[in-house]
């Protein structure tokens, strides 16, 4: 089953960032490895306006790839609504991975001005996709502001430490079920893609992972595998746990005994 986001389908459950690469060429041949379909681009990081210098959008293939603007290093309410606004003026896309950090040393999440931020800008029509903590209630006042999705956080970005709660994720998982849960941020390896999708996240937005690889376009690759074999494993429904062993080839039946 592919992603639906706010109306729109998406054969990949996989999100690429566009920064840290070493070039603008090895971020391309990274995005195309990853078979993701949305690409990330932070507004305030982008030359939007001298066509005469190079730009990372001259190395994403808008014929396969969606822009996501984000709204990076906004801290304030105010700030993340006026960048996704010009995200918008300059064509980039009426959608936006919102962003309002309230810590600049964890980059967590500004909760308040997130929820102020989602509700001013899913009125005037954005497809509101905010990064927020692993917070069912915060999630669902975020969803009842508009957001079109809830995006939680792994763990602090960047960190490359994998999945650190758990239970938080499969809580909100369960709880929150209208919109699509793509877990962004935290994510290191392959294996913390597929835990993340085995848990039920609907999809993962990933960048530093791929992009601080020692081979980052096998990276990139790997974390397309982890993400269909996760999404594939949580769909096919995972074995009971047990404490004790039981035997594979049960000898009950068996003739002569």
């Amino acid at each position: 089953m592919p992603l639906t986001i706010a109306g729109r389908t998406f054969r990949s459950r996989l999100m690429i960032g566009t920064g840290k690469y070493r070039s603008f060429a090895e971020m391309a041949l990274c995005h195309e490895a990853s078979g993701a379909e949305v690409v990330t681009v932070a507004v305030r990081r982008v030359n939007l306006t001298d066509k005469t210098q190079e730009s990372m959008l001259d190395y994403i293939d808008l014929e396969k790839m969606f822009i996501l603007p984000n709204t990076a290093g906004c801290y304030t309410a105010e700030d993340a609504i006026r960048t996704a606004r010009l995200g918008r003026e300059v064509g980039l896309s009426n959608w936006v991975k919102l962003e309002v950090i309230g810590d600049e040393k964890t980059l967590f999440p500004d909760n308040a001005g997130l929820l102020e931020a989602t509700r001013v800008l899913a009125k005037e029509g954005f497809v509101v996709l905010p990064y927020t903590n692993d917070d069912v209630v915060n999630a669902r006042k975020l969803i009842d502001a508009g957001a079109a999705a809830v995006m939680p956080l792994a763990a602090p970005i960047g960190s490359g430490l994998g999945i650190q709660n758990i239970t938080n994720l499969r809580i909100m998982r369960e709880m929150i079920t209208e919109v699509p849960l793509i877990v962004d941020a935290g994510v290191g390896t392959a294996s913390d893609a597929a835990i993340a999708m085995e848990l039920g996240a609907d999809g993962i937005l990933m960048n530093t992972a791929v992009a601080a690889a020692d081979d980052a376009v096998k990276m990139a690759r790997a974390m397309n595998l982890a993400v269909q074999a996760g999404r594939m494993a949580f769909e096919a429904g995972r074995m009971e746990r047990r404490l004790y062993a039981s035997a594979s080839s049960p000898i009950t039946g068996v003739v002569g005994r």
